[in-house]
């Protein structure tokens, strides 16, 4: 093997685990904002008809 290439991997495959791990933490993160937008779209939503509602009982 290439003494440069044995050196760069040297470098790289042990610090693989923590880009895995850096990755997985991204997703996670990013999958658990989603679902709490999700969820917060659904409860501002479900407001806006409850208050479109009562402003027709008014009228």
């Amino acid at each position: 093997m290439n003494p440069i290439l044995q050196d760069i991997y040297s470098t790289i495959i042990p610090s693989a685990p923590f880009i895995i791990a850096a990755y997985a933490l991204f997703w996670v993160v990013l999958l658990v904002y989603v679902i709490k937008l999700a969820r917060t779209t659904q409860k501002l939503s479900r407001d806006i008809d409850t208050l479109e509602a009562l402003i027709k009982q008014q009228q």
